[in-house]
């Protein structure tokens, strides 16, 4: 067996990629919408339903929680049974928990984005909603609590990034991913993904302006994210190799050398955060205003965040307590 075949195939694994493209896809959606949460109440001025950001994330936010699940449902045994879960509520499981949270974040987030586009939906499914009893009623009700909604769509996003770290970290025999700083760290990539594909799909799909408020300030969030970033991967490799035993053991297998080390120091931290965080500092400021430009940097942000998230599921489950 090769060494690529040796790092994705071995004894202890019980989650494998697949399960990556959903903690990713989930933190995406989750980051996506706590920024365009944030820019609607702070920063856009005017129509919000016609800012390219906003836009994108009506595209990313559902897309990633439903392909997501969808990737979830197919790859786990019996899927033609994966709706007992949603019914079915164990308050002891992290799964269904997580299940009631994408639920009631999936119902949230399409209310808020109903008040946000009414008129849009209106002026094209107006014909539809009027044979349907109350549609028009529940559609207007989305505008008036637009409020609460965004700040209970905030709060529900802020505990979706967080729980793939936790979803991860109640596996508790692998010492690497049984880690109170896995949530942590999660949340900021998260925040750092969904940044990354809201300038992405925003400005190359939705046409937004290079140089509008809303893409300005997000240029301004992400260097500290990614520095944030970092530090808690100081913080959480630090506290396992300086708590002994197996804690150490697993970092050393997972950093110290061999396909996982390579995949993490080139591909996560230089690929994915260094080069990028490098580009928006010395590039000039021209440069980071074209559309090529955005495209390159953002598509490496993204993919280092894929990279950690495999990288963390990984050699994770290389090391059992």
């Amino acid at each position: 067996m090769s060494m690529i075949e040796q790092a994705f195939h071995f004894d202890s694994l019980v989650w494998d990629w697949i399960i990556a493209v959903y903690l990713f896809l989930a933190g995406v959606s989750a980051g996506a919408v706590m920024i365009a949460v944030y820019l609607k109440r702070n920063v856009i001025e005017g129509d919000v339903s016609k800012n390219g950001i906003i836009r994108a994330t009506a595209i990313i936010a559902p897309l990633g929680i439903i392909l997501g699940l969808l990737i979830l449902v197919f790859h786990l045994t019996k899927p033609w049974e994966f709706w007992k879960i949603m019914i079915y509520f164990n308050p002891t499981s992290v799964m269904s928990m997580g299940v009631i949270l994408f639920q009631v974040y999936m119902v949230v987030l399409f209310a808020w984005l109903a008040g946000i586009f009414i008129e849009d939906i209106q002026r094209v499914f107006g014909g539809l909603l009027s044979k349907i009893p109350g549609a028009n009623t529940a559609l207007k009700l989305t505008k008036r609590f637009d409020k609460g909604l965004e700040v209970s769509l905030a709060i529900l996003a802020f505990i979706l990034a967080a729980y793939t770290g936790f979803l991860l970290s109640a596996l508790k025999t692998y010492p690497l991913l049984n880690n109170p700083v896995l949530p942590i760290l999660f949340l900021f990539s998260s925040l750092s993904s969904g940044a990354a594909a809201c300038l992405l799909i925003g400005i190359l799909g939705f046409k937004e302006p290079v140089k509008s408020p809303s893409v300005s300030w997000i240029h301004r969030f992400e260097r500290p994210v990614v520095l944030f970033e970092l530090f808690v991967l100081f913080a959480f490799f630090s506290g396992l190799y300086f708590g002994g035993g197996q804690k150490e053991a697993a970092v050393m297998a997972a950093i110290g050398g061999g396909f996982w080390s390579n995949w993490f120091w080139i591909g996560v931290i230089g690929l994915g955060m260094l080069l990028p965080l490098g580009m928006n500092t010395f590039s000039a400021g021209e440069t980071r205003h074209k559309k090529h430009y955005v495209a390159v940097v953002t598509s490496l942000s993204l993919l280092g965040v894929l990279m950690l998230r495999t990288f963390i599921l990984y050699a994770g489950q290389m090391t059992t307590v």
